[in-house]
């Protein structure tokens, strides 16, 4: 990890969606590693959120701003001069998704084009990495996990949106980066779903856990029998920054991963509800709720060997440990300790694991 933190220590970052649940974590790694942050944005998409808790406003530079707005964007790359931009901005619930097609489009399409269009007109960046999902694959409810190169082709438009962002990245990558191009490393991370403290969006599994827990009600979990590659949300974002470092060293490392558990790890809803359950040790039970809504994928896994392969990466934390670590923080929360000294301490006990893996 020494390595990491000689690569990030004074390194211009911009971060894309900072003020999200996994851009805030992203930045307070970040700022840990010694970087050098920027943040462009929308305000906090709920209330609470994790970048308000971690008082991140306030240790960081924080740009209030659209990704749908190139102007300001092209202002903040041209103050900023970034090195490495991670890429997280994005409309992210499938739900919201069906509710507004036409912003989720604007925002996760065309905000990707606008990124990319400042990273082409910006020399000093040397690193981009674009997040998008799981969920960009053409879903054919298969048992084994996808590839980097199964077809693009996601159902609702969150996850179509997201399949666009990839090939719009991929365009960009080989018409203004390739050979004879611009000096500048690319590549997309499609990350499983993730779980973590701090996050409190609607529709979403955990999140609704911790809110029915709280208020001492059974958990209603809409499609108990869906599969999806859940993780802690530490594991994909240590992996944007070691995909951000090695490609902006050595350009060769740069590509399409995914990042995901392993298969054991693949876990049905109602049995992520039994983990919460239990972790909570309150007596919690959960119950089916209304299954009605909008299409969403019943079996989704990963095959993650690619990111095995080239940069011998593997998961550091199994299901059950990733919801004991969200409950600990949502428990710390709820009783008012200071969120930043429990959040330094989830990061660094992530580092502390990486780094006995390694020298073991």
């Amino acid at each position: 990890m020494s390595g990491w933190m000689e690569f990030y220590r004074g390194k211009r970052v911009l971060v894309t969606g900072h003020t999200g649940f996994k851009g805030s974590w992203l930045v307070r790694i970040l700022e840990l590693l010694g970087a050098e942050v920027t943040g462009y944005a929308l305000e906090p998409p709920t209330d609470p959120s994790l970048f308000g808790i971690l008082d991140l406003a306030h240790t960081m530079d924080s740009v209030t701003g659209d990704i749908r707005d190139l102007g300001r964007l092209r202002e903040t790359f041209a103050r900023v001069k970034p090195e490495v931009v991670l890429h997280l901005a994005a409309q992210p619930i499938v739900r919201a998704s069906y509710r507004d097609p036409v912003g989720t489009f604007g925002t996760n399409v065309m905000g990707t084009v606008h990124v990319l269009e400042c990273v082409r007109e910006t020399e000093s960046v040397r690193s981009f990495v674009n997040v998008t999902t799981d969920k960009v694959y053409l879903n054919r409810e298969w048992e084994y996990g996808y590839r980097e190169n199964d077809r693009l082709d996601g159902f609702d438009p969150y996850s179509n949106s997201k399949s666009c962002s990839e090939l719009v990245t991929a365009s960009y990558r080989r018409s203004f980066f390739g050979e004879g191009g611009r000096k500048c490393a690319i590549s997309t991370c499609r990350a499983g779903n993730v779980i973590g403290g701090g996050d409190f969006a609607p529709d979403r599994i955990i999140p609704d856990c911790i809110r029915a827990a709280a208020a001492g009600k059974p958990v209603e979990v809409r499609n108990p029998h869906s599969t999806r590659p859940y993780q802690h949300v530490l594991e994909p974002l240590f992996f944007y920054l070691r995909v951000a470092k090695e490609q902006a060293e050595d350009p060769a490392f740069a590509g399409s991963y995914n990042i995901g558990p392993d298969d054991r790890d693949c876990v049905a809803t109602g049995v992520l509800a039994d983990m919460f359950c239990r972790a909570w040790g309150g007596g919690e039970t959960w119950v089916t709720g209304n299954p009605d809504g909008p299409h969403e994928a019943n079996f989704l896994k990963l095959d993650c060997s690619h990111a095995k392969r080239v940069f011998g990466w593997a998961p550091k934390m199994h299901a059950g440990e990733a919801v004991e670590a969200t409950v600990l923080w949502s428990k710390a929360w709820l009783r008012g300790e200071d969120m930043r000294e429990v959040t330094d301490r989830q990061i660094r006990g992530w580092i502390e694991k990486s780094m006995e893996e390694t020298s073991g």
